[in-house]
């Protein structure tokens, strides 16, 4: 869709640190992530709330989404991940996405209150990106 900034990185027409470019979706790192690390998973095509997404896309979406719970982990070497979605309501882009966030004990990650930081630089976020996808075979 035009504009979608999220369609864009999926059309490889806006940069972004891409973790998985599969048919069931495309995920890639947050540009402002909660904790580094934070991968947000979407579908190729142009939807908006997950209610939209075929119940055939359904299965290859999410067990997408669940192997890069796992990557994340194991990339990273975070305690666990917390997975999460939003339907209009907080959806920054209005393009379906799924949250991948890396956890520790401690983290100081409460409610659904969350400070975000930024990467050093490019360097640093493609590492991420890197780690994760290797943790994804």
């Amino acid at each position: 869709m035009s504009g979608c900034v999220f369609c864009g990185i999926v059309a490889g027409e806006v940069p972004g640190f891409t973790v998985a470019d599969e048919p069931d979706g495309v995920a890639f790192l947050d540009t402002r992530p909660v904790f580094k690390g934070h991968v947000l998973v979407v579908p190729r095509t142009h939807l908006v709330t997950l209610a939209e997404l075929p119940a055939g896309a359904l299965p290859g979406y999410f067990r997408l989404v669940q192997r890069l719970s796992a990557a994340v982990e194991t990339g990273l070497g975070a305690g666990g991940t917390f997975v999460a979605m939003n339907n209009k309501v907080s959806q920054s882009v209005p393009h379906l996405h799924t949250h991948v966030v890396p956890r520790t004990k401690g983290d100081g990650l409460r409610g659904f209150f969350w400070p975000r930081t930024r990467y050093a630089d490019d360097g640093e976020a493609r590492g991420y990106a890197d780690r994760i996808a290797a943790a994804l075979t």
